[in-house]
């Protein structure tokens, strides 16, 4: 196998850069930039020098025996001073060395996962918690990370093993005199997991909001100050304000970190009767993304306009423009009034929401949760009619423990791991 490099800290000036080598010939790389030997247990300091007996840097080098790093091969790395012209340098020599080529972007995971040191759910978790940019996102992404998900699939997959096990011992024991009816167990088994299947697949919604964000919608009729109240929410000129109605004409999306909790606020273009074809295209753009968001900000400025979204718990209704406060459930994007208060009720229930969150936070893992428990339901409804239909029970808890296993990787997943893999940047 080839030995990759490649930096390992993000691009441009730092304090300390590190670059990250990996293979068979790691150690051979740092003995071709220094004349000393290898470090063991403990860091030391380098001088790296180039072929042309050029001095490079000043080097920390910690070295990584297989298979206790993190790629389970040979490690080395080099903590150089945080310089372009130093960083550029280390890799233009590390490229000159034989056997050794820089790392393809999220390479050095995809060794971790070939090696048995991480699954893919993992790989997941780490991808997560590189992007992650709330507090909520980091927790949910280092739960991933620390298995709890590998291990929640591996304790479903161990259970209907054993219920499929159960049923294949029937069936290779149906000539003999004492028959056992395995029937009461395996049910009880199957239900046990369908339920706990159902409440991760539930919570894999919630968890998918926390890694993608929630949406707020601010909508109501035009000229009430949504963009204006979008300004205030962001703390930054988002979106055009202007005395004119049906000045927003697109949903203006803003990302904000709102309680630990990611939001993205919709303003969208004031809802009314229009021959403008342009302004009824905003309209029904706002309609569409108000049905689908997680909270809707619903700004009137006359009881008669109460009407809308009757019913939708999902709607925080407030008198638009009330610039002094006269009025309860008033708000002013101009003024600041109800502001602070908007922020509590929509931190409330994104709050509320997430203590119901899963671990499975992918579409592809509630896609796959929920095939598994589609062949668990048939598998309850088939032994459920008599050992004569064991053999396609089995069959189907045996389906249900394959769909599982695309969960953490066990089975063939490359296409999947291009595509996550070329999330990573190049030295992770």
């Amino acid at each position: 196998m080839d030995t990759i490099f490649a930096l390992a800290t993000a691009q441009g000036k730092a304090g300390v850069s590190i670059v990250r080598i990996s293979g068979p010939d790691a150690e051979n790389a740092l003995n071709a930039l220094s004349s000393l030997p290898v470090p063991t247990g403990r860091p030391s300091v380098r001088s790296l020098v180039g072929k042309d007996g050029t001095h490079i840097d000043e080097a920390m080098v910690l070295r990584f025996a297989k298979p206790h790093s993190f790629t389970g091969e040979d490690v080395v790395e080099l903590h150089v001073h945080g310089s372009i012209a130093v960083v550029q340098a280390v890799l233009r020599e590390l490229s000159t060395i034989q056997n050794l080529r820089h790392a393809d972007a999220g390479e050095f995971t995809r060794r971790a996962l070939e090696n048995n040191r991480m699954d893919i759910s993992k790989v997941e978790g780490l991808a997560d918690l590189i992007d992650s940019e709330t507090e909520a996102q980091r927790m949910q992404a280092l739960r991933v990370l620390s298995g709890e998900l590998g291990k929640l699939t591996n304790y479903w997959r161990d259970k209907l093993v054993r219920a499929a096990s159960l049923i294949e011992a029937t069936i290779d024991f149906a000539d003999e005199e004492v028959p056992v009816d395995v029937t009461g167990e395996v049910i009880d088994i199957i239900i046990k997991i369908r339920d706990s299947i159902t409440k991760e697949i539930d919570g894999s919604v919630i968890a998918e909001r926390v890694r993608s964000g929630f949406e707020v919608a601010i909508v109501g009729a035009p000229n009430l100050g949504k963009s204006t109240l979008l300004n205030a929410l962001a703390g930054r000129e988002a979106a055009i304000t202007s005395e004119i109605a049906g000045t927003t004409r697109d949903v203006i999306e803003v990302r904000m970190d709102l309680g630990g909790v990611p939001v993205t606020l919709l303003d969208t273009a004031g809802i009314r009767d229009t021959n403008d074809v342009v302004e009824g295209i905003g309209v029904s753009r706002a309609l569409d993304r108000a049905a689908v968001a997680d909270a809707i900000v619903y700004l009137y400025d006359d009881t008669s306009q109460l009407a809308a979204f009757e019913g939708d718990e999902a709607v925080i209704r407030l008198r638009a423009k009330d610039d002094f406060g006269d009025y309860l459930d008033g708000i002013s994007g101009q003024t600041g009034n109800g502001i602070e208060g908007l922020i509590q009720q929509l931190t409330q229930r994104f709050g509320d929401m997430t203590r119901d969150v899963g671990i499975a936070t992918r579409e592809r893992h509630r896609i796959a949760m929920h095939e598994a428990l589609v062949h668990l339901l048939n598998a309850e409804s088939i032994v459920q009619q008599g050992p004569e239909m064991y053999d396609i029970g089995a069959e189907e808890l045996r389906i249900s423990c394959r769909v599982l296993d695309t969960l953490i990787g066990r089975v063939d997943v490359e296409s999947l791991l291009d595509e996550i893999f070329s999330s990573f940047c190049i030295g992770k």
